[in-house]
């Protein structure tokens, strides 16, 4: 949650259920094969139960990425819709930086959210951002975790959003993630091949259960790759994560009007990388410079 008091969207203004699902149909029509839901949280709706249950039937992979404090109240949701795989969003595993970093005091409820999701079969991918000096100090112990848990960690380069307070001395890359890794199991490291469209760099160590990976949106950004697309909850289509400008959808849907030119037209405006608004220095990336929203209001 933000420090900040936050001014939270009407719920008018919020996509309905048969909303999600119309547009959510379009997307499919127009060769969609993965819905991922994520936030803020989408489990702080009422009704995401019946979300996962009618996106389910669209014939898609459907995914998702959560705080994973609810999750043990939607898990029949999720397996019945035939969920399988569930991103947790988990910069640390110290209970007191858990709640310097979220202002709530739910890190039990958060790991035994984890446990059960991997004992229902789930695959548990934990993205966890490196921040210098805030959580940097515990990328070993992510490690060591995925080795014997089974968890995916996937390391992420702190990113400048609105609201985060965005220093980009606080950005541990790549690199100097992996020289740390590195640093203390040396041969146990292995690489795994990348697949079309993966945004990480992913690796094990030799006889672990889970891997561990690094996603360099900032200092080596995999954009020529990408091929995601974000619809907020209030309903505007974002064709980067960074991208200034936002199409509004629910507009046009609730005008009765037809939304595919306005998809085809955002899908053809999208900038080269990083939305247009960064280049490759990351010392030239001023939060002043910032236009965009913040990140809960986007969605990872």
């Amino acid at each position: 949650m933000p420090e900040e008091e936050y001014d939270f969207t009407p719920a008018s203004r919020l996509m309905q259920v048969d909303e999600i699902v119309d547009i959510a149909k379009v997307f499919v029509a127009g060769g969609v094969d993965k819905i991922r839901l994520t936030g803020g949280e989408p489990l702080v709706r009422k009704d995401a139960g019946e979300i996962i249950e009618k996106l389910s039937g669209l014939g898609v992979k459907l995914t998702m990425t959560t705080n994973a404090t609810r999750v043990h109240l939607f898990i029949d949701a999720m397996k019945a819709a035939g969920m399988e795989q569930v991103n947790v969003s988990l910069d640390t595993l110290n209970a007191d930086t858990f709640i310097l970093l979220t202002k709530r005091d739910l890190f039990e409820q958060v790991r035994s959210n984890i446990d059960m999701l991997l004992a229902e079969g789930f695959e548990v991918k934990v993205n966890a951002v490196v921040m210098r000096g805030v959580n940097d100090h515990e990328i070993l112990d992510f490690v060591r975790w995925s080795f014997l848990s089974g968890v995916h960690v996937r390391f992420i380069e702190f990113m400048p959003f609105d609201g985060n307070h965005w220093d980009n001395a606080r950005v541990v890359t790549w690199q100097q993630i992996l020289l740390m890794v590195q640093g203390t199991f040396g041969d146990e490291i292995e690489e795994i091949a990348r697949v079309p469209h993966e945004t990480v760099k992913q690796y094990r160590l030799r006889g672990g259960k889970g891997t561990f990976a690094v996603i360099s949106t900032m200092s080596a950004p995999f954009c020529g790759d990408c091929n995601r697309l974000r619809l907020t909850a209030d309903g505007k289509m974002k064709n980067c994560l960074f991208s200034r400008g936002e199409t509004d959808l629910l507009g046009a849907l609730r005008r009765g009007e037809s939304i595919v030119p306005l998809i085809e037209a955002n899908v053809l405006a999208k900038a080269a990388a990083l939305g247009g608004q960064f280049g490759s220095d990351l010392g030239s990336v001023a939060a002043d410079d910032i236009v965009n929203r913040s990140m809960i209001t986007i969605g990872g």
